[in-house]
This record gives structure tokens, C-alpha cells and sequence, in this order.
């Protein structure tokens, strides 16, 4: 579980005493969710937090916890509801000095769900697309070099349900159908590790279809762009 500094929210020292909920005032309820959240008392911290937004809405410290309650959740695996408090925030305070920082986090919500490439990609797609809000509302932030490195890897693994996909229609002879994941790959994830297979594939496909005009074009760019490629060799030992 990665971890984000909580320094970065501006948060308050927390009370050491825990008065009873219905009496306690904003500053109060923040001050117990920060002290739950010094215990990993995510939940309870979250609940916290929550009642403070619902009971002072119009408060400065509603504002900050729209964001706790986001990491709370975060922190507890419940990124359902961090998803929600974050769109909140940024539904409500767009200008806010933390705005970039509720993307980023928005991002690691779907982030941090991915799975592997042969399951369905939903939390990639969104993660795909928040870390692109962020990149284009504050490509200068903190975040941003992060979320850039995390675009990288999700751009691999989105490019690898293609060729996984690909490879199915292949095994199957479905070839039009793995034509079009192939060339998916070559057209829209050039920078991906699966472009070398992606290019070779077209190779293979065409030439299985008869069309060697058309299969000399990725055998081409293979041996311009990759000449050392072991993709390169075998699409060349392919069309001899």
C-alpha cells in the first residue's frame, strides 16, 4: 500500500480527549479523526470526519475533511467511498490549493485496484483517465512526475490486454479480429514494451492471410527501429 504524507493536507495536532460526538464542535471532531488516524483507526477516523462535513458543512474545516475522509478510506481499502469524498472536493473547491492533490489521490484509488491483464480493465481505463485530468490541470505539481511514471506502466498493461486478446483471436484463426488488437497495439501504445511483438504479429498475420505486401510494411519498421529485436529475427526468418 503505498503511502502519502499527511503533511501535504496541512493537518491540525489532535486533542487528546475524546468528548462525546453529538456535543463536539468541528475543530473537535477533526482533531479525533486525526487521532484515529495516528491509532490506523482508518474507519472510525473516516466516520469522523464525515459527521464533521454533514453537521458544519460550511465550515473551513468541512473543506479539509472532505480530504481526510478520502485518505481514510484510502488507507482502509475502501475506495468506493475515497473515490466519492474526493469527487466531492473536487466538485466543490476546484481552486482549492489541494485540488491537484485530490486527482492524484483520485488516480491511486483506481491505481491500486489494477489487475492483471487477463481480467477486465476498468480500474486502468480510470486510472488512465484521472492521472490524465491531473497531467493536464497542473502538469507543474508534485504529483505530476509521479503520475506521468504511473501512465507508463498503465499504458504497458493496457497495451498487454491487447495482446493478450490478440493472441486468443490468433490461437483461434479469428485472424481480421487479431489483426485489429495487433494493430491497436502498433497505432496507440508505440512506447510500450509490446510494440516489438505487436509489429511482429502483423508480420505473421498477414502472411498467413497471403498478403505479403502487407506484411512488409511491420517487417520494415521492425528493422528500422528494432534491428536487434529477437521480434525482428523471427518475423524475418517468417517471411523467407
Amino acid at each position: 500500500m503505498k503511502k502519502i504524507a499527511l503533511g501535504l493536507l496541512f493537518l491540525i495536532s489532535a486533542c487528546a480527549s475524546t468528548p462525546d460526538l453529538s456535543n463536539m464542535s468541528a475543530e473537535e471532531l477533526y482533531n479525533l479523526g486525526y487521532d484515529q488516524m495516528q491509532d490506523t483507526a482508518w474507519a472510525k477516523a473516516a466516520a469522523s470526519f464525515e459527521k464533521l462535513e454533514l453537521e458544519y458543512p460550511y465550515s473551513a474545516w468541512a473543506t479539509k475533511s472532505k480530504l481526510m475522509s478520502a485518505y481514510a478510506y484510502y488507507r482502509d481499502e475502501k475506495y468506493d467511498d475515497a473515490v466519492i469524498a474526493l469527487d466531492r472536493f473536487i466538485h466543490y473547491h476546484p481552486g482549492n490549493k489541494d485540488a491537484a492533490y485530490a486527482y492524484y489521490m483520485r488516480g491511486l484509488c483506481y491505481y491500486d485496484q489494477i489487475v492483471g491483464s487477463q481480467k477486465d480493465q476498468d480500474n486502468t481505463a480510470k486510472a488512465k483517465e484521472a492521472f490524465e485530468q491531473l497531467l493536464a490541470r497542473f502538469p507543474q505539481t508534485e504529483y505530476a512526475d509521479d503520475a506521468r511514471a504511473k501512465m507508463n506502466l498503465i499504458q504497458d498493461h493496457l497495451a498487454g490486454q491487447e495482446m493478450d486478446v490478440g493472441r486468443f483471436y490468433l490461437k483461434q484463426k479469428n485472424y481480421l479480429s487479431a489483426l485489429n488488437r495487433f494493430s491497436e497495439v502498433v497505432k496507440d501504445y508505440q512506447t510500450t514494451p509490446q510494440i516489438e511483438e505487436a509489429l511482429y504479429r502483423l508480420v505473421e498475420v498477414y502472411t498467413i492471410l497471403g498478403l505479403k505486401e502487407d506484411a512488409a510494411k511491420p517487417l520494415k519498421v521492425l528493422a528500422v527501429n528494432y534491428p536487434e529485436s529477437t521480434w525482428y529475427k523471427k518475423a524475418v526468418d517468417l517471411t523467407k
